[in-house]
């Protein structure tokens, strides 16, 4: 199944997160690919909000791993982004949060597709400077 979402500001790709975030079930695993600067910290802290997570969520780019555990249900944020190999996810114990209590958001997660599950639920964030320098096309992608 595929769904395509619009922003035209950040307030609309919270939003949108938020609105998955609402919806997430424990064991999901997210992966949230787009280039720099294309708003994937602004989705995340959507989806947080919408687990009902109130601390403030960043993104984890030096600590790879940030784990939220007071909202409905458990987040944990990966951003694998300096990942240098996949092999440094089985040092992090990346299955004990993939197939976990929780909810897994994976920002950069074609860096590491060998340990993505199938069953992952893909989320691309474009940008087009033709609709706008705030516009994004967010595609959701369910297998």
């Amino acid at each position: 199944m595929e769904m395509i979402k619009e922003s035209y500001k950040p307030e609309d790709t919270f939003e949108i997160g938020k609105e998955l975030g609402n919806k997430a079930l424990a064991g999901q695993v997210y992966t949230l690919i787009g280039d720099l600067g294309v708003g994937k910290t602004v989705f995340t802290q959507g989806f947080a909000a919408g687990l009902e997570i109130d601390d403030y969520v960043n993104s984890p780019t030096f600590t790879i791993i940030q784990e939220y555990e007071d909202g409905r249900l458990p987040l944990y944020h990966f951003d694998v982004y300096r990942i240098g190999d996949v092999s440094e996810m089985d040092e992090l114990g990346y299955e004990d949060y993939f197939y976990g209590d929780g909810v897994c958001l994976v920002e950069w997660a074609d860096l590491v597709r060998e340990v993505i599950p199938p069953e992952a639920i893909r989320i691309e964030i474009e940008k087009d400077l033709d609709k706008g320098f705030d516009y994004r096309r967010i595609r959701i992608l369910q297998p």
